[in-house]
């Protein structure tokens, strides 16, 4: 059966490169940079208003307009998308921000976020043909792409830093997914995976160098301003490690002004992007001015989710950041252990590294006035 996509092509997010949709893409031939899907938004409007969204299944393909899948017998679904957002009234009395909220995305499908990506990655691997996956990853990237590769009962080839946590290996081996543990961080996984790609084919899911798992990060979003009466917060704190969930929900922002989902003339929310002292290469870009992020020499960080010391999708992060007049903080190992109890204990969240380094960076800004009391976090 056919769902409501209105998918048109893609296009190369640095040279503006249009490509075919429906056949398996990577990234521009011509710059080797991140393909960005685009809809035929004026037709999507017509059916996803905020009224038809009610009556809607509390998943992220609530949003099927915007999504890539055109046969509903290919999206594969664990239940992921549609996690609450808790407004975090005695976290925020303590720091001095009374509308502070909290996106939890420990409640999606394999406990993260990286379900979201994966969900709508895979789905359309599947849809458009692809007979074995492949992926790098410091560890939930790598369950998520398990997870549905074994939902669509595809091979699935996970190529993991060597000292991640047992558990992250244990979960892609019974999941089913072929494991290989490499010698190094992000980047090195990320090259022993392109030698499989090359030789046997496989479809590469790795972060923004396929469209589609940029697209289910978006739904962030839109789940967002739905959440909010289809409003926006004044700014929006993400921890970055490849950057897709930021660049995903600016993307998603542009979209719903273009349906007229926003109010109008509403100011998009600054994007603030957080990552460890120990690997901040689009912190120092950032402050550096620069388009792109040089490679973080001798990456280390508690939080495995930001140990990534090149991203190629950089310009894109960069982009958001200075178009949103957002900003860009690093954060110290012990403030995110320290701030993990503090999230703990005035919310009932237990988060990872990654989620308290974002309540550091919140604490850091306000005591800079970068931040006001009032504004919505």
């Amino acid at each position: 059966m056919a769902t409501l996509s209105t998918l048109t092509h893609l296009e190369c997010g640095m040279c503006g490169k249009r490509y075919e949709a429906d056949q398996l893409q990577n990234m521009c031939t011509d710059c080797q940079r991140p393909l960005l899907a685009r809809y035929d938004l004026s037709k999507a409007k017509a059916t996803m208003t905020p009224e038809a969204l009610k009556s809607r299944s509390p998943t992220l393909w609530r949003y099927e307009e915007v999504l890539p899948i055109r046969d509903s017998s290919k999206r594969l679904s664990l239940g992921e998308g549609w996690t609450m957002l808790h407004h975090a009234k005695r976290l925020g009395q303590e720091i001095g921000c009374v509308n502070t909220y909290v996106k939890d995305e420990g409640n999606n499908a394999t406990g993260s976020f990286k379900a979201r990506g994966m969900a709508v990655a895979v789905s359309r691997a599947f849809e458009l043909g692809a007979k074995e996956l492949s992926v790098p990853s410091a560890g939930n990237a790598a369950g998520a792409m398990s997870a549905y590769a074994a939902n669509a009962g595809l091979p699935a080839h996970v190529f993991m830093p060597k000292d991640v946590p047992m558990c992250f290996q244990t979960e892609c081996f019974q999941l089913g997914a072929n494991v290989t543990l490499v010698d190094g961080l992000i980047n090195d996984c990320g090259k022993r995976a392109k030698e499989g790609v090359e030789k046997y084919g496989w479809m590469d899911v790795s972060t923004l160098k396929e469209p589609y798992r940029l697209e289910g990060k978006k739904t962030m979003g839109y789940e967002l301003a739905e959440q909010m009466d289809w409003k926006l917060p004044d700014v929006i704190i993400y921890p970055t490690g490849g950057g897709t969930g930021l660049v995903g929900m600016w993307k998603a922002f542009g979209e719903m002004e273009e349906m007229g989902l926003l109010e109008k003339g509403a100011r998009r929310p600054r994007m603030v992007s957080v990552q460890s002292t120990g690997c901040a290469p689009i912190i120092r870009a950032f402050e550096e001015g620069t388009e792109h992020a040089t490679l973080w020499e001798g990456a280390k960080t508690v939080a495995d989710g930001l140990r990534v010391p090149v991203a190629v999708g950089d310009f894109l992060i960069l982009q958001a950041l200075r178009e949103s007049g957002g900003t860009a903080v690093a954060v110290p190992d012990e403030d995110m252990i320290r701030y993990t109890k503090v999230m703990g204990r005035n919310t009932g969240i237990f988060p990872a590294p990654e989620g308290a380094a974002c309540l550091a960076a919140q604490v850091h800004l306000l005591e800079k006035g970068w931040i006001k009391p009032d504004e919505t976090v």
